[in-house]
């Protein structure tokens, strides 16, 4: 790890400032994965602009939208009966992030901001269509992810707020590494009036991605049954010491019926 600086401003106002005077400031939010990283120098930074005290924590019902703030912890938002009165579906999935330590510092802002392959909170923000606001714009989650690790973020934007629609139904299902709790593959299913939205995290070659053609069947048919054909490309996973890409594949399928039958 390289030498730094590290300040811990009282707002975010005051955050991105700080970031502002930097050459290559880095906001900290949980820090699960921004920390290894610096460890491991696989990323740098002269500055680390704690957020923790800043004003991004909270969680709120308005009308039919379920809005979390980017600080607020997995153990929070697994916790909060709003969140599981609501959509519990993030409420299950934020309950089986890590262990307990990691749920009581991790966030859901941190999580997304850096899109890791594995994580689970880029599911729920696809599938549920998810509005991602920054200090600056709103962001659709359909346009939010664009590789692995990779956002639409720009250099020095800061989340502030997740605004979830709230669906008739939605689940969360994941297969998990037993030492890390990593998804191994991790499918969330939302159904709303109109449609249904199946997100899959863990699988990827490009990190978190819709299945069109599981989309496609429960549009059709609402079921677990209308998934039985379904024979996803092992080309469009990735392989790792933990699963192969056809293992993935059919892991996905998998935990998509474990999904909707657990809501059907």
């Amino acid at each position: 790890m390289y030498d730094l600086n590290y300040v811990k401003p009282k707002s975010s106002s005051d955050a991105l400032n700080e970031h502002q005077k930097s050459s290559e400031g880095k906001f900290l939010a949980g820090g699960m994965t921004l920390i290894p990283t610096l460890k491991s120098r696989l990323s740098s930074s002269d500055l680390l602009i704690d957020l923790s005290d800043s004003d991004l924590s909270g969680i709120n019902v308005s009308g039919e939208v379920l809005n979390i703030k980017a600080m607020t912890t997995h153990a929070d938002v697994s916790n909060s009966s709003e969140v599981q009165n609501s959509v519990s579906a993030i409420s299950d999935l934020a309950g089986q992030i890590g262990d307990h330590m990691v749920r009581n510092r991790g966030t859901i802002g941190g999580s997304v901001a850096n899109n890791d392959p594995s994580a689970c909170y880029p599911s729920a923000v696809l599938s549920l269509d998810a509005t991602i606001k920054t200090n600056s714009r709103e962001i659709k989650s359909d346009d939010f992810f664009t590789g692995l690790f990779e956002t639409a973020l720009d250099e020095g934007e800061l989340i502030t707020e997740f605004s979830f629609p709230i669906p008739e139904k939605s689940s969360y299902a994941k297969f998990s590494n037993p030492a890390s709790r990593y998804a191994v593959v991790g499918v969330f299913v939302s159904k709303f009036s109109n449609n249904v939205r199946v997100a899959v995290t863990g699988a990827g070659q490009n990190g978190v991605f819709r299945s069109n053609e599981i989309e496609q069947a429960l549009n059709n048919n609402f079921s677990v049954n209308s998934l039985d054909e379904i024979s996803l490309d092992k080309d469009e996973m990735f392989s790792d010491i933990h699963a192969q890409s056809d293992y993935r594949a059919h892991l996905v399928v998998e935990m998509a019926k474990k999904a909707v039958k657990s809501i059907s």
